[in-house]
């Protein structure tokens, strides 16, 4: 039940209160409802609900709208469970509250206060767009330190990705399959408790370990392969996010080595930074000081660091954000400080997030470099950028492909803590 039992919801709708009813708004939250597929008739996609809903409630029951007013405090409308129901799915969670049905004659009697609208549309309500986006920002803060229930489903989630990977590294060898790999990862991750995957897991080898998003195919690994593997396991809707990058055999080559050593190094000044204060542009910027100091020892890059970070150099070779907020669901919150224009980038990407950090969030921490023909061949990018890569020196590293490094981190008042340490890297 979204990380806890009724005291945890109860803790969470408290200061969810507190953030919400300033304004003597009235809020609804809509969980949603199924997606039908194109022309599948009655079938529909797997009913997520908005984790706005999800957080407060507990309930993954599609249709229910949770209200809050400040007079009036908490009322949870939910959708009853059907004879239909029990006869297609057998038995169904009931959730208590008011009928769904009877809403609309509860609005009529708050007719005086306005309306917002947060988690998913509620049917034949039109709620203030602005207020809405304000209040949206509230909760946000609210929901973006974890409980200590949320952590104990992300541990849960975890663990079931540490199984998947270790699985993974059984099975990678030259003649297999990224997706042999995939499925004997997922099918691990299921046997030690996965509900889900936390998203659609990732096997890259040799250059498609530079496609960012790379969907698992029929490609077989080959011997000087690299092996990327982005998976994650959902608990109850928390998960686990995280990166291993592997050889084919068992040893690097020297180029594979030393990109390697240089993402680890990477990673581990981005970690040491996350602490609480720092502004995530400046874990970004560290980890990219890192690369771009590498990637300039070993011929690939010149001139002063600070400029190739500045004039965004460094991003051929990074070029996503540094990582994002994780725990329910892969893409959890994130957001900026209130007045930071939208869209500012470090290093020349950009970030999912662009706030100071508290204790609670919980973060991932993956820095990669990547060969990407796209970025590397481009005309206008490489007059650009002319005096700061060794165009010249640059083939002969093309063959590594990409390599990533992600884990889980904690920011905690005692500095970050890493809860996806147990996976080897």
């Amino acid at each position: 039940m979204a990380g806890g039992g009724t005291d945890i919801l109860e803790a969470r709708r408290f200061r969810a209160a507190e953030a919400l009813g300033r304004d003597g708004a009235l809020v609804l939250i809509g969980a949603g409802r199924p997606i039908p597929k194109p022309g599948g008739l009655d079938q529909t996609y797997p009913f997520q609900p908005h984790p706005e809903y999800y957080w407060l409630t507990g309930s993954r029951r599609w249709g229910g709208v949770l209200a809050f007013t400040p007079r009036n405090g908490w009322v949870h409308f939910v959708r009853p469970v059907s004879d239909d129901e029990r006869l297609w799915e057998g038995a169904v969670d009931e959730v208590e509250g008011e009928d769904v049905a009877h809403l609309p004659a509860w609005l009529e009697t708050h007719r005086d206060l306005r309306v917002a609208l947060l988690g998913s549309p509620v049917d034949g309500v039109a709620g203030n767009a602005d207020l809405a986006a304000s209040l949206r920002e509230r909760l946000d803060a609210v929901r973006r330190r974890k409980d200590a229930a949320e952590l104990q489903l992300h541990a849960r989630a975890v663990a079931a990705t540490a199984a998947g990977h270790a699985r993974a590294r059984e099975m990678i060898r030259p003649g297999v399959s990224e997706r042999q790999i995939q499925i004997e990862l997922e099918a691990e991750m299921f046997r030690h408790g996965a509900e889900a995957v936390a998203f659609g897991t990732i096997v890259g080898a040799g250059s498609h370990a530079a496609v960012l998003h790379f969907h698992p195919g029929e490609r077989i690994v080959g011997p000087a392969d690299l092996v990327l593997i982005d998976a994650g396991g959902d608990v109850e809707g928390y998960v686990g996010d995280v990166t291993r990058t592997y050889p084919a055999e068992d040893l690097f080559t020297p180029k594979q080595q030393a990109i390697y050593d240089l993402v680890l190094a990477s990673q581990r000044a981005a970690i040491a930074a996350c602490t609480v204060g720092t502004e995530w542009h400046e874990v970004h910027r560290a980890a990219a000081r890192v690369l771009a100091l590498g990637l300039r020892d070993l011929g690939i890059l010149k001139g002063d660091v600070d400029g190739l970070l500045d004039s965004g150099a460094i991003a051929l070779f990074l070029p996503h954000g540094i990582g994002h907020m994780v725990g329910l669901a892969v893409r959890d919150v994130g957001g900026r400080a209130p007045g930071r224009e939208e869209g500012r980038r470090c290093c020349g990407a950009r970030l999912r997030v662009d706030l100071p950090l508290e204790p609670g969030l919980l973060m991932t921490v993956e820095p990669g470099l990547y060969f990407v023909p796209a970025l590397l061949d481009s005309t206008e990018r490489r007059e650009r950028y002319r005096p700061a890569v060794a165009w010249d020196a640059l083939d002969s590293w093309r063959s590594v492909g990409g390599v990533r490094i992600e884990d889980n981190v904690l920011v905690a008042p005692d500095g970050p803590r890493v809860t996806t340490a147990a996976i080897p890297k």
